[in-house]
């Protein structure tokens, strides 16, 4: 039995450049990651089997696809290793909330079966498959801080923020990538920072901030909770929306507000953690 974390995605800062020829847009991102996710379970058997559990389950099992199963059959096309396997997906991160779940448990698929195989998790052909299966599973893959360009899968592995707490909060809304990426205004702010990673994510901004928002304006109470939290670094949405985030100077300040924000909406999903 082999065991993956997707850990959860965020991205610290998000810029959207213009968007390409071939409609896809070109960014520049500050990824992170945390200690927590959805775990992923892969195991030998007779024959395939794919479950979901775990406290989001139900929205995914009602998808006919899953980034998990294609995962699993790019790895089998790539690398010709046809054995049958079980995979368990405990989803315990929200569907749709800007923090690379799906994009995280193709990459824990990928890691898991290249294991049984004896594929290194860097190897070239591994990113490949990565990369067919979505702009974010790259960066899943590696579970590490970078900086990402083009669509993101242009990595540049940092160090510098390993530790930090973070507060992850969801208000319970799903928002299309798709659709907050048509809203974008088509604006192009400038390029990332570089040098203190702290200060390049302080400094920067998430350009797909204002879409989500007018698509989901329940976005606007939760950046606005976090921001009266006391001791943040840094308040900011992840990715497309709906996840929000802060960045606090001590783990007892994140578990405060974690306790404030569980007891005044208890209807939101909340996440207490720290960057790796």
């Amino acid at each position: 039995m082999i065991q993956e974390i997707a850990r959860a995605k965020l991205n610290l800062a998000l810029h959207v450049r213009h968007r390409r020829s071939d409609g896809y847009h070109a960014l520049e991102t500050l990824f992170a990651f945390v200690r927590d996710g959805d775990l992923l379970t892969l195991s030998d058997a007779e024959t395939d089997r794919f479950a979901i559990t775990g406290p989001f389950a139900a929205t995914l099992q009602a998808e006919s696809d899953n980034l998990v199963t294609r995962a699993r059959d790019r790895f089998r096309l790539t690398f010709g290793d046809d054995r049958p396997c079980a995979i368990l997906l405990d989803k315990r991160l929200p569907v749709a909330s800007g923090i690379g779940g799906g994009s995280a448990d193709a990459a824990a698929a990928l890691r898991a079966l290249a294991t049984r195989a004896g594929v290194r998790h860097d190897d070239p052909d591994l990113l490949a498959c990565a990369n067919v299966l979505g702009s974010d599973v790259p960066a899943c893959l590696l579970s590490r801080t970078a900086i990402g360009r083009g669509r993101g899968e242009d990595l540049v592995p940092v160090d510098g923020l390993g530790g930090v707490p973070a507060l992850l909060v969801n208000p319970g809304v799903g928002v299309s990538t798709a659709a907050v990426f048509e809203r974008w205004d088509g604006v192009d702010r400038g390029s990332i920072g570089s040098g203190d990673l702290l200060e390049v994510a302080r400094s920067g901004r998430n350009d797909l901030e204002p879409p989500a928002r007018s698509l989901a304006p329940a976005i606007d109470g939760v950046l606005a909770v976090l921001a009266r939290q006391p001791r943040t670094h840094m308040v900011r949405m992840s990715g497309s929306g709906a996840t929000c985030f802060a960045l606090f100077e001590d783990a007892p300040a994140c578990a405060a507000a974690a306790e404030a924000i569980r007891s005044a909406e208890p209807g939101w999903w909340c996440l207490e953690t720290a960057l790796i």
